[in-house]
């Protein structure tokens, strides 16, 4: 009774909440509102400016913040406005952007993309992700996969097959939707940011220089398959086609390049 009343509880709530599309047209499943995804990441960007050191240069803040401004005002009219950026004193080669409109660069991310227009990839890329909700799709997402997991773990309680069959489908969540899906944010980040970097007047090229510097950063890297980002080499194939389709299709720059 306990499982019924849980995958009646997941079934409503895929009803529910499914009908969500990303910038792309691609169909979303979110359980949460943007209200509260805005608090969550508000809250963890002031816990990372308590733990990480912000950078002080005003040479390398003004910088990032020329970029970022030249992405943010190509942004969608209500996206436009409310965006904190800050720049950690940081080795890490990482950037990220958060719900509740919040950026933050790893100056060791600098050392990599060599330029603006690469550093506008970046940018247009993590901006992406908030504005395509990406973060409460994945929360939704895992929430849903735990929902079932303990479906079926009541299900099979005092089974000699229980901890098979969670193993089971512990692993077939992982990788059959959690990466799955995550490879496929990041991908769709990547052509949402494309867009933005080249109407903000980045040479959108820049954007595949960007992952051949990042792959010859060497280290271990898993199969694609067990990632949860596409390969470079996927990453720039992908980018190499959209930014034919963007030309294609009229997309071009809305303003002049900045001298950032």
């Amino acid at each position: 009774m306990k499982f019924v009343r849980l995958l009646s509880l997941c079934l409503i709530t895929t009803v529910l909440f499914s009908c969500a599309k990303s910038p792309t047209g691609r169909s979303q499943f979110i359980m949460f509102d943007a209200d509260k995804m805005s608090k969550m990441g508000i809250d963890s960007f002031e816990a990372i400016k308590q733990e990480q050191k912000i950078s002080t240069d005003k040479q390398t803040n003004q910088y990032v913040d020329c970029v970022a401004d030249a992405i943010i005002r190509v942004l969608p009219s209500d996206w436009q406005h409310g965006w904190e950026v800050v720049v950690f004193e940081s080795e890490q080669v990482n950037a990220f952007a958060l719900p509740g409109r919040k950026i933050g660069v790893y100056t060791g991310i600098l050392g990599v993309a060599e330029n603006a227009d690469q550093l506008a990839a970046i940018m247009g890329h993590e901006v992406g992700h908030v504005i395509a909700n990406h973060g409460g799709e994945r929360v939704s997402q895992n929430t849903a996969a735990n929902v079932v997991l303990q479906g079926a773990a009541v299900m099979t309680q005092g089974s000699e097959y229980q901890q098979a069959t969670m193993s089971v489908l512990g692993l077939g969540a992982q990788y059959g939707v959690l990466l799955p899906y995550s490879r496929t944010h990041e991908s769709e980040a990547d052509v949402i940011g494309l867009k933005y970097m080249i109407e903000a007047g980045f040479k959108p090229e820049a954007s595949m220089k960007l992952w051949e510097n990042m792959n010859k950063l060497g280290g271990n890297k898993p199969m694609e398959i067990l990632s949860t980002h596409p390969a470079p080499e996927t990453r720039i194939d992908n980018l190499a086609e959209h930014i034919q389709k963007f030309r294609s299709n009229g997309v071009k720059p809305l303003h002049a390049r900045p001298s950032c």
